[in-house]
């Protein structure tokens, strides 16, 4: 009998204690100061590699039929992808009190932006709206720079309001200012950006602290508009019937929701492999962009989709670890809101591509084709990416000189350190100079009374001189005029004239009946 083998054997690997391991190594990963920071960036550089890979594959086919080529709209991506990326290093540079100042006016100059692309010969039409400008080759959609105008002009005014602020001081001036924003963008006409601003506006009412009860209110009221709008319109009827019933209407309204879950269902697990996407065939309309995630489904399949779902899922924990750990205001609700809005995009343009929510035109952050979304966005991640650098432990240690490789590489400068009693000095400067304005306005609103009460007295003493006026010249025109004498007749105690006494005689005598020739006394 052979001896047994008592040579020390190597354990084998279990898969359990490999992914605590891994797990573990990631939550002291996630300790380190700059984890945000670094989070925020790989996930926007992921996204936007897939993005640019996956619209190659996806409009590979319609490009050729319209151009001849291949590539001609991953040029477009590709160049709206550069400009996003420099937007994003813009705003990495940014300080935050640059950004709250040039807050009011960028939403001013979007609205603006916003209402000149309605007037015909400015703003292209295309596709029955009118929602771009035409530069050259390229194209401008000025409603995606008015999410971002909005999220940090919003922003910026709810963190001059202290917690628990009366709900009209949070509501005035955002909501009449996204109003005026949501239906300039009606008039587009354009949906699914005003969706996005009741997103932003309700994300930055509920991160600035409103009731509970106001918020089911607006709520309410907000959905009740909806469904008005929803109706107002033909296709946008048809959309929501088509996911009601959706056999109803399967080669009309409900196409290219069927072709989305075709797709979903061919790629099974592991997809039929990068470019062997069947439905871009022009089986499946606006696959490059709005079902983008269909052609993601079919070609890479459940693991794919389960691989974007998992990006945007850690990203709206970054953006709220991120403004969670904000000690400014103005950071904290500009990276809720900010997180809300891409998150919720995202979940939307999801949920109508599996079935699960009505057709409404949101594209895929960073992933569907669109140049103005992914530059925007990517400019979005980079101002979140910066508030991650204002993290209190991101600031020490950045300031301790620990910049990190990539730091260094871009050249970073340092973050300002947040202080509470400057900003209480900021917000008590503020105040005092709203009250001064207001104390102005009142003083100018006093004396503009006091000159309209001046004014209102004298017309009132004209109107008064001009009736006593009116009324001597009734008085001197209704009094009886003097009777004047009687041309030959004296005055009282005036001597009579020798013929003035010869007809007084001769008119007595008349008058006893004597004729007044051939009497002779």
């Amino acid at each position: 009998m052979a001896p047994p083998d008592r040579r020390r054997r190597t354990p084998e690997p279990n898969p359990v204690t490999g992914l605590a391991a891994a797990w573990a190594r990631f939550v002291a990963w996630l300790a380190r100061p700059l984890a945000s920071f670094h989070l925020v960036v790989t996930i926007a550089t992921l996204l936007t590699v897939l993005g640019l890979v996956m619209v190659l594959s996806a409009s590979s086919v319609e490009a050729y039929a319209d151009t001849g080529s291949s590539y001609s709209m991953f040029t477009t991506q590709a160049t709206f992808a550069v400009l996003g990326a420099l937007l994003f290093y813009i705003a990495l540079r940014t300080p935050v009190r640059v950004l709250r100042r040039i807050a009011t006016p960028a939403f001013v100059v979007s609205l603006l932006m916003l209402f000149l692309v309605l007037i015909p010969g400015i703003g292209t039409l295309s596709g029955g709206a009118r929602r771009w400008f035409t530069l050259g080759p390229l194209s401008l959609q000025p409603s995606e720079l008015a999410k971002v105008a909005l999220i940090v002009w919003g922003a910026h005014v709810l963190a001059t309001r202290p917690r628990g602020a009366p709900w009209k001081e949070l509501v005035v001036p955002l909501v009449p200012g996204a109003l005026v924003a949501s239906f300039l963008v009606i008039m587009q006409p354009n949906y699914s950006t005003t969706v996005t601003f009741v997103i932003v506006v309700g994300a930055l009412l509920w991160f600035a602290g409103l009731s509970m009860r106001m918020f089911a209110g607006a709520a309410i009221g907000v959905g009740i508009v909806g469904v008005v709008l929803v109706f107002a319109a033909d296709y946008r009827a048809a959309r929501l019937f088509s996911f009601l019933n959706p056999s109803d209407d399967p080669q009309g309204a409900g196409y290219q929701s069927r072709q989305a879950k075709f797709s979903l269902a061919d790629g099974g697990w592991f997809g039929r492999g990068l470019g062997q996407s069947r439905a871009k065939w022009n089986y499946l309309p606006n696959s490059h962009n709005d079902f983008i995630f269909a052609i993601i489904g079919e070609e890479l399949g459940f693991i794919g989709c389960a691989a974007v779902i998992g990006l945007f899922a850690l990203f709206a924990y970054a953006g709220l670890r991120i403004s969670m750990r904000s000690v400014d205001p103005f950071l904290r609700l500009l990276t809720a809101a900010a997180t809300t809005w891409i998150v919720a995009q995202s979940m939307i343009n999801i949920g109508y591509v599996v079935g699960l929510m009505p057709v409404t035109g949101q594209q895929l952050p960073l992933v569907s084709a669109g140049g103005t979304s992914t530059a925007v966005t990517l400019l979005m991640f980079g101002i979140i990416a910066n508030a991650a650098r204002h993290e209190p432990e991101a600031v020490a240690a950045l300031h301790a000189g620990q910049d990190g490789r990539f730091g260094r590489l871009l050249r970073l400068p340092k973050p300002e350190q947040y202080s509470p009693a400057k900003a209480a000095e900021a917000r008590r400067a503020a105040a005092a100079k709203a009250d001064r304005k207001r104390a102005a306005q009142r003083e100018a609103q006093r004396r503009s009374a006091q000159q309209r009460e001046r004014r209102t007295r004298e017309d009132q003493r004209r109107r008064e001189e001009q009736r006593r006026r009116e009324q001597q010249q009734r008085r001197r025109a209704e009094a009886p005029r003097r009777q004047e004498p009687r041309r030959g007749t004296p005055r009282r105690g005036q001597a009579l004239a020798s013929d003035q006494r010869r007809d007084r005689s001769s008119g007595r005598a008349q008058e006893r009946g004597f004729p007044e020739r051939g009497f002779r006394r």
